[in-house]
This record gives C-alpha cells, structure tokens and sequence, in this order.
C-alpha cells in the first residue's frame, strides 16, 4: 500500500508542469504511507506523484507504472489478490514492464473497453489513477468497500485533483470530499458511477438461503491465503477476540509456504509473528495470550499508559481525518501499536475488520427485530466502513508504513457470507444451553480451529478491550477540558454535525484546528449510535436513544464486564 496524488487539467489547455514542485509537496504530506520511493509523472495536462511502500516485488515495480509505448500512465495505492488469474485471462499478449500486482490494470484498460465489467472483477484493495496521455483521458476508481482511502475536488482554476489523503488537497480544494467506494470516474463522460453492485444488497434475494459451515469456512480460509501475499515480512494483528483470532488460526495453518509459489517452496519467514496492545490488566491482552499460545505464534503483547494515549491524540486526529468518537477511541491504541510493529520490522499486518459488519457482532444486533431488519443494518454498516474501520485501520497502521489488510472483506467471502439468509445470523443460545451469542453461525464453523475461551468470547469492541480505563478516561479528560459554556455553545460554533457530547466537542476542536473548512467537516459522518449502530437502528430499543454511545457496554443486559 502506498499513497497517490495526482492533478488533471483538460479544459483550459495551460500547462500544469510549473505545478509539479507544489504537487511534490503536496504528496510529502502523505509519505509516511510509502516512505521507500517517490515516483512522479508529469506532462502539460497531468501530473501523477507516487509514494511507494514495497510488498510486492520490493527490487522493481516503482510507480507510476507505465505502459511500454508510454501512453499509460498509473499511480496505486493497493494489492491485486487476483493479479496472476486477470493476467491469464487477458485477450492478448501484454508487455508487463514490472512484476508489480498493480501493473494488470493497465493491461486490463488498453485491452478491454467496458471499464466497469474489468474492474468488477478485481479482487483486491486499491484507489488508483490512470491517466492516457495519448486520449488526455483520467480514470479514476476505488475498491468496493473502501478500504483504501481516496479524497477528490478541484482548485479555483478548475483542475481536478486526487489523493490518498485529504490533508494533500484540502487547503486547495474547497469542495474536498471522500472519493465514492466501489465507484469509477472517466474523465471522457464526466460521470462518477456505481461498478461494485451485488443481488444480495437487497434481503428478498437472500430470503431462504443456507451455507454451510464448511463452504463458509473454506470461503474465508482461501481468503486469508490469498491476502497472505507478500515479498516483506508480516504479521496478524492479535486481540483475542474471535475475528482477529480467526484471522491468526488461518495464517497459521498457511504461513510455512510461500504463497507467491503455489505453496509449493518454504515462506521466506515461516514463524507467524503477532501483535497485540492494551492498557495494564486489558481484557484482549490476556485473551491475545490465550489464542497465540493455542496457535504457536511468536506473540509480542504491548501495553500502553492512559498518558501515552491522551498525549498521541492530536498526531492521532491528523492522521486518521476524522472528528468520529468511536473511531478516534479505537484508532490510538491502534496508532501506537502500529508504531511498535514498524520497529520490528514488519510491514504488512492481517487483520479482522468487517466481521461485525457481515455477521452482526456489534451487541445491540441482540435486539434487531427479524432477520430482514437485521440484514438491512449489515448493508448500511458496510456502505458506512469506509468513514470507521476501514479508515481507522488503514490510517492508523499506515502512519508508521505498516499495511493492514482484511480478509473478512475479501470480495469472494464477502459474497458468500452476505449470500445467506440473516435469519442464520440472528442471535440464538450458544454451546450447552448458554446465553444467546452473537456471530454463531462464524463460530460454529470453525470449532477446534480456536480454544473455546477465544471461539465463544463476546464481542468486545476495541476501544473497550484495550481497557475499560481507556474511554472513561477519554471522557473524564473532556469533561474538564470543555466548559459547560463552550458546550453549551457547540451549535454556533460547529453547525456541521454538532457535537453531542464534551468528549466529541473536545476532538471536533482539534479536527478543525487541523482541517478547517465546511467540507472537511462534511466527510465526517453523524448521527447517534449505540454500540456502533447505524441511526436507523436505535428504533430497535426503546432504551437507546437515551443511553446512545458507541461503547459496547452502553447495550445494558447483554455486554458481560472481563474478569
């Protein structure tokens, strides 16, 4: 993963290339995303700057990649799971100029000219920009869920630019706003359009539908292999709940082999490294223990103070762009643990996001209605992941150069996860007549992968198992920072989505010091939730409205304290 940032002028005919020293400076903004080369392409119409951090094919592939008659042009921040299968099926012969997984989209565009049905078939995380330069022709996309970041707008004079962050562009483009996930913008129509569509977005063409644990299971196994990618050594991110332990069961039984290779010759790092943080006596530090003794992997448990935390806020917020309460909670243990696997030398992590999303993990699903209500919430969760996990996990691992990738999102499982009826997903007692848990239907199909202390853990949200110390301190540290006065006042102040409490007025002042602007505060979302709900379903409990907060303790009755 690296990170991108490009500028296109295709209407008033000026040269941009005086505009290639602010474009370099502009993309330094972003190179702790990619601090092992820069790359840059510049000519009278496009400029395109590349900060590259080496996975695959570290010796070559350097970007912007480029076509071999130098008519394409290509700058991407992701990994292509799927490259070796899109190269095999290509119509003709193509002169790949690198061993970069990357490169095949360029092969793909000059090849076949319905964009939308190629990048379809991608399986993988990515935002790009290709420009040709013969057609004076941009396409710009986006992976299907997001899980890479991209940012849009354009200057008082016109130009379009693009970037992996909005701190690039921000201050020049007073409309900046989130490139669309799963979207596609061509220069040559002027429309940004929808190409990731799926039948079961809609939960009549799931009604009635089964998986069985072995199908569901070996969907995610050859999901976690193919994410297993790498030339660099990598890791598993390591809490001890079950998602992050499912993640680590499956690497394990894979890492020996070197994936690149058919696991057909040894890996280059056989030992599977994990990592795992928390406050002293964190819940997921003690459970982390338990899965990776189980798991044989060289486990490495970090702690961190409440100062260290509170003191890593504002580099914390300038890094992940956004204000978001449960997002900034759970993004600065994240952010220094990120910190801690960088100096070990490590450079790409697997980790568990999207799980909750596809299989109602999150506690209040314990009080969705029928299956149709909760299947609609997991659409409107993974329409939303874009602007809270995935933004959290990938800027908070990609400000130390460490790259997370997520498995439970891969394009393939996701397909067959979401295929099944919700009604298998809903709540329902678990072993030996047990209090109804969530994600049943995950676990069951991995017994014996797990010790069933970590198979049958509740869901703790990260911002709480790092240590329930954590949040009350947050809360406590803002209760005295902002006056009632100030709070008071927060609608004057902040008209755009307004703060609701000290905690989010005291973060929303440190965003806009760093991102000032309507628009900056546009691409944050709003509303209430409960244990990370969407808004829509606080109409599921009559008591949530009163006691909204995106802790999962805040779902009386259902979240059990640790020890």
């Amino acid at each position: 993963m690296c990170s991108i940032l490009g500028v296109f002028d295709l209407r008033s005919g000026i040269d941009l290339s005086p505009l290639r020293p602010l474009a370099l400076s502009l993309s330094a903004k972003q190179r702790h995303r990619g601090p092992d080369w820069s790359g840059v392409h510049a000519d009278a119409h496009a400029i395109l700057v590349h900060e590259r951090l080496a996975i695959v094919d570290p010796a070559g592939g350097s970007q912007p990649l480029r076509s071999a008659d130098g008519r394409l042009v290509l700058a991407v921040n992701g990994e292509i799971y799927n490259h070796r299968e899109l190269e095999a099926g290509l119509r003709a012969p193509y002169a790949f100029q690198s061993g970069s997984d990357c490169e095949v989209i360029n092969a793909l565009f000059a090849q076949r000219n319905d964009v939308r049905t190629w990048l379809g078939e991608i399986n993988g995380i990515f935002a790009f920009a290709l420009w040709d330069a013969v057609a004076q022709r941009v396409l710009i996309a986006r992976d299907p869920i997001g899980v890479c970041p991209l940012y849009w707008g354009h200057d008082h004079d016109g130009r379009l630019w693009v970037a992996s962050e909005m701190k690039a562009i921000a201050r020049l483009c007073e409309d900046v706003a989130a490139f669309p996930p799963g979207h596609w913008y061509d220069s040559a129509t002027g429309v940004c359009a929808r190409y990731y569509t799926r039948t079961w977005r809609n939960y009549d063409a799931v009604a009635g539908v089964s998986v069985s644990a072995q199908d569901l299971r070996e969907a995610f196994e050859a999901a976690v292999h193919r994410q297993m990618m790498s030339d660099v050594p990598y890791g598993v991110l390591l809490s001890g709940g079950l998602d992050s332990s499912l993640v680590a069961a499956c690497a394990a039984r894979f890492a020996r082999k070197r994936i690149e290779e058919d696991d057909r010759s040894e890996a280059w790092w056989p030992r599977l490294h994990s990592f795992a943080i928390g406050l002293e006596g964190s819940p997921d530090l003690a459970a982390a223990q338990v899965a990776a003794d189980a798991l044989g992997t060289v486990h490495h448990g970090f702690k961190y103070t409440f100062e260290e935390g509170l003191d890593a806020l504002p580099d914390v917020i300038a890094h992940i762009e956004t204000c978001d309460v449960t997002t900034i909670r759970a993004s600065t243990p994240m952010y220094l643990l990120a910190r801690r696997i960088k100096a070990m030398g490590v450079k790409m992590v697997l980790s568990g996001e999207g799980s909750d999303e596809i299989f109602g993990g999150y506690l209040y699903f314990h009080k969705a209605p029928n299956a149709r209500e909760f299947h609609d919430e997991l659409v409107r969760k993974l329409d939303a992941l874009h602007s809270y996990d995935c933004l959290r996990a990938n800027k908070s691992m990609m400000a130390w150069g460490v790259e997370p990738r997520v498995p439970f999102l891969d394009v393939e499982f996701l397909d067959v996860a979401m295929g099944m009826d919700a009604a298998h997903k809903m709540v329902r007692p678990g072993p030996d007549g047990r209090r109804g848990i969530e994600k049943a239907v995950l676990r069951e199909a991995f017994v014996g992968y797990l010790p069933d202390e970590i198979l049958w853990r509740q869901k703790e949200q990260f911002s709480d198992g790092v240590g329930y110390g954590w949040i009350d301190g947050l809360k406590a540290h803002a209760q005295a920072q902002v006056s009632d006065r100030e709070f008071a006042a927060a609608a004057g102040r902040f008209p755009i989505n307004t703060p609701q409490t000290k905690e989010a007025y005291f973060y929303r002042a440190i965003f806009d010091r760093l991102f000032p602007g309507d628009a900056c505060a546009r691409t944050v979302p709003g509303g209430k939730s409960i244990a990370c709900s969407s808004p829509a379903a606080i109409a599921w409990d009559a008591t949530f409205a009163s006691a909204a907060d995106p802790s999962g303790r805040a779902v009386a009755g259902v979240h059990e304290a640790a020890g």
